[in-house]
């Protein structure tokens, strides 16, 4: 399999580092010793070497160093020369003695210092080893964000793509609906506006208070045609310009109101909403008849508890939000600031 050089990972680098020092190392052993020799001191002289660069670099450096044991890792340091070079001479001329010298040698405690101090070059060279993994880690982490920044992208404008192919097909269907049941069309045109709010206003982190209660209007009329029975929405608006707030805060609210305000079994159902400026606030009430059947809840509903949660993170403490339950009716009410 063809590794490219440019696109390798920080493990296909080092296996081709490795790969071309054994290759220089056979090389220069060579013309002296012949191809079994060679192989055999350049296969000893990179285990040998490894062990020393990845002894400090995997274990002595982050375990003992970077944890402050200075004293404790320079000993380790020094133990870590001396095994591997006492092993790496031992193991040298056990092999020389036993398959290639005419005449075996004898081994003297010079021979053990001397391989053993040659380690120092190789434990310095592992610093260069460790800072060039990092670069090369760090590197490939920079291409892979740039990766999944240009996916992310074209992810983004995939999904801005789809919703508009989805307007306008709405659009079409809207047309052709109006000659026919000119309710249906309207109808789908909420559908429409719905959608576009989620897509292109809801990101946002503000929108303006017209934006929202159209947003409102839309999805309660989308609720009543699912009442078999019909309700009564009597929705007041009083507010001056077009102040800001953050999208969906009210949404919560008119959800309730469908999803446990309503007898779906009896006719006659009816729910208020009140919006109302005044002295920089925006004050929010909607009032719902309970359901003969509805039961007492022990404790706020997942969406609300959400909602304060929200509401705390973007306010602190400076909203009122409170929940007003009799035997006949239930009222919610929330006052926040607005900008």
């Amino acid at each position: 399999m063809r590794v490219s050089f440019k696109k390798a990972s920080p493990r296909q680098l080092e296996i081709m580092v490795w790969g071309f020092v054994f290759l220089v190392t056979v090389l220069s052993y060579l013309p002296m010793d012949g191809p079994a020799q060679a192989l055999i001191w350049s296969f000893m002289s990179i285990t040998f070497s490894a062990a020393i660069i990845y002894g400090n670099i995997r274990l002595l450096f982050p375990r003992l160093y970077e944890k402050g044991h200075i004293v404790l890792y320079i000993l380790a340091s020094i133990g870590l020369l001396l095994a591997v070079g006492v092993t790496r001479t031992f193991l040298s001329a056990t092999i020389y003695n036993r398959y290639f010298a005419e005449k075996p040698e004898v081994l003297d405690i010079w021979r053990y210092l001397y391989t053993s101090i040659a380690g120092i070059a190789i434990f310095v060279l592992s610093f260069v080893f460790r800072i060039a993994l990092a670069y090369f880690r760090l590197k490939r982490q920079a291409e892979q964000m740039l990766e999944q920044k240009s996916q992310a992208e074209l992810n983004l404008l995939k999904s801005q793509v789809q919703p508009h192919f989805l307007f306008n097909t709405l659009n079409n269907i809207y047309y052709e609906a109006y000659r026919e049941s000119p309710r249906t069309a309207l109808l789908i045109g909420r559908l429409s506006d719905i959608m576009r709010y989620f897509v292109d206003e809801s990101p946002r982190e503000k929108v303006s208070l017209a934006t929202e209660i159209k947003f409102l209007e839309n999805y309660i009329a989308l609720e009543e045609i699912r009442i078999r029975h019909g309700v009564t929405v009597n929705f007041s608006k009083q507010y001056d310009g077009d102040p800001l707030l953050p999208p969906m805060l009210l949404m919560t609210f008119v959800e309730n109101l469908f999803k446990h305000g309503i007898d779906r079994s009896a006719a006659g159902n009816t729910i208020c909403l009140s919006l109302i400026q005044e002295d920089g606030h925006l004050l929010f009430t909607t009032e719902n008849a309970l359901p003969g059947n509805a039961p007492a809840p022990t404790k706020p509903g997942f969406g609300l508890q959400n909602l304060e949660k929200r509401l705390t993170m973007l306010y602190g403490d400076r909203f009122v939000l409170s929940r007003t339950r009799t035997a006949t009716h239930f009222k919610a009410f929330l006052k926040i600031p607005l900008a």
